[in-house]
């Protein structure tokens, strides 16, 4: 068995020495393999492949696990920024390591970014062996951004079926009084994170908005505006290509053919510029007050 079977066949990212030695690798085999480059020492008694996310190399090297929207994002959920990693530490950890180097004891200088959180967890055996249990990375995840991105994952975590919907009430419980104004908005029916980010910037522009509407002849749409405008919130993963394109634009059509307004926006515009989207609906809404009607 290659290192790389064990691990799949084990369903691990981090091994311990302990793990290791009961599979029949001696303390020369995993010296061996580390200098050959099949294996990567991440801290002392700790393992992985060389190919392993360098976030969760972070964690392991630090004494800690992947937190908030790491641990987010490494369980496949939407997140806004996961460039840099949090991790999570146990209140009482000591002789913390640097993130990239674990012959360096962690400073303020060698940090590279790195987010440290010390916080009680909601469950401290959750998770993984290198993340934190989604629940609690949620819960850090309303106190580290913005809470329309926060909402965003916490959507998407839901409708991927990966939260229970039990799970909302806790993750509330843990936040402070200022957050609870936010429970209501929830809403697992978004399909996509920029989905959920885009109702929340209608929402708070005073818009009336109804989200995954079936329109006879047309299908399901990503919501509608004031009763009238459909907007669908576009990413290259399903819009690219000529074939995408024309789908697209017969769409378009039957909508208009049932007198519907259509807006397609993208995603740089829904997370960095959401006035402009905003700025659009409303020049949509104006201009129908000066369409002039043609009976045929």
């Amino acid at each position: 068995m290659t290192w790389a079977e064990y691990f799949r066949s084990n369903n691990v990212q981090i091994a311990e020495t302990g793990a290791l030695n009961a599979a029949g690798a001696d303390w020369r085999a995993l010296r061996a393999a580390v200098e050959t480059g099949y294996l990567v020492r991440a801290r002392r008694g700790h393992y992985a492949l060389p190919d392993t996310d360098m976030h969760i190399l972070e964690a392991v090297r630090l004494g800690g696990r992947l937190a908030c929207v790491s641990a987010v994002a490494n369980a496949g959920i939407f997140v806004l920024d996961s460039a840099f990693a949090h991790i999570h530490l146990d209140p009482t950890a000591s002789r913390l390591r640097a993130p990239h180097d674990r012959f360096q004891q962690l400073t303020s200088q060698n940090r590279d970014g790195v987010e440290l959180h010390w916080g009680q967890l909601l469950d401290p055996r959750g998770g993984t062996e290198f993340r934190i249990g989604l629940a609690d990375a949620l819960v850090q995840g309303f106190r580290c951004q913005e809470s329309s991105f926060a909402i965003a994952s916490l959507e998407n975590a839901l409708h991927q079926k990966l939260l229970a919907a039990h799970a909302v009430a806790q993750v509330f419980a843990a936040l402070p009084a200022e957050f609870q104004r936010l429970r209501p908005l929830i809403d697992s029916r978004s399909e996509s994170g920029q989905e959920s980010v885009l109702r929340l910037v209608f929402l708070g522009a005073g818009f009336h908005v109804e989200i995954q509407v079936e329109i006879g002849g047309v299908g399901r749409v990503d919501m509608i505006v004031e009763g009238r405008i459909v907007v669908e919130a576009d990413s290259r993963q399903f819009h690219e290509g000529w074939e995408a394109q024309a789908r697209d634009r017969t769409r378009d059509c039957d909508l208009a053919m049932l007198g519907y307004l259509s807006l397609r926006v993208l995603y740089r515009d829904i997370i960095h510029n959401p006035e402009r989207v905003i700025a659009a609906v409303i020049g949509l809404l104006a201009a129908t007050s000066r369409y002039r009607t043609f009976i045929l």
